[in-house]
């Protein structure tokens, strides 16, 4: 297994080593690479993360897919996991949480029922190496994601200021077209209206998309939208 790599085969073990090596000081550093690069979606269940930087994952590549072919209820499509792929990067966000949302974040990567395994592996930002807990798929079977799902990965890109190559790369990525309503985004809508007070028009359904962001969505969902700065780019807030 390769070096930068440790794989929690033993949930419980694993989880007292991470309990036992943040018994000083409450915190733990988490990579994200999927819809959790969007600040207001981590914190939907997890409310005490805080970004710290940009990174760079090296030798993986983001795929899109479900655990056993089994599609995501609540994105009805494939959702983002990594796997090796020497040559390929990854970027993403290092957030630092408490231990207090440790339980929360494993839940919403459905660890205990064996979809996604935490592991511990390193990341490259400015100058340094950082060891970040993160997730990876179990037995998946690849499926291309909703249009919804991969719009919050590009809001949390241009939130964050991800490379402008790498968001490039996401807005090119193929979606299964899927117009149904989703409840986590309307959830997202909801927290986006109370902390932007931004002014989106639009219909149920096939214009959630579009509400979510007053952002423009992926080219092939054939939604259209005015632009608007409904998110903070800022990466440091």
């Amino acid at each position: 297994m390769p070096h930068s790599i440790r794989l929690a085969f033993s949930l419980p073990v694993f989880l007292i080593a991470v309990h036992a090596s943040m018994e000083n000081n409450h915190t733990f550093l988490y990579f994200a690479y999927g819809s959790n690069l969007l600040k207001e979606r981590l914190r939907l269940k997890n409310p005490s993360a805080t970004v710290l930087c940009v990174a760079r994952l090296k030798d993986y590549k983001l795929v899109f897919g479900n655990h056993k072919g089994l599609t995501s209820d609540r994105w009805h499509g494939g959702v983002a996991t990594i796997e090796r792929s020497p040559g390929d990067e990854v970027w993403g966000v290092v957030w630092k949480l408490s231990t207090s949302d440790l339980e929360s974040l494993d839940n919403q990567e459905n660890v205990m029922l064996g979809a996604y395994s935490p592991v511990e592996l390193s990341v490259k930002t400015k100058g340094e190496e950082l060891s970040c807990r993160t997730y990876i798929m179990n037995s998946c079977v690849y499926a291309p994601p909703s249009p919804q799902y991969l719009q919050v990965i590009m809001m949390g890109a241009q939130q964050n200021g991800l490379p402008k190559e790498y968001q490039d790369k996401l807005r090119a990525i193929r979606t299964n077209m899927f117009e149904g309503p989703l409840p986590v985004m309307t959830e997202l809508e909801q927290v986006l209206r109370r902390a932007r007070g931004a002014d989106c028009s639009g219909t149920v359904h096939r214009n959630q998309l579009t509400r979510l962001s007053c952002w423009d969505p992926p080219a092939e969902a054939g939604l259209t939208s005015p632009l608007a700065a409904a998110i903070d780019t800022d990466a440091q807030q």
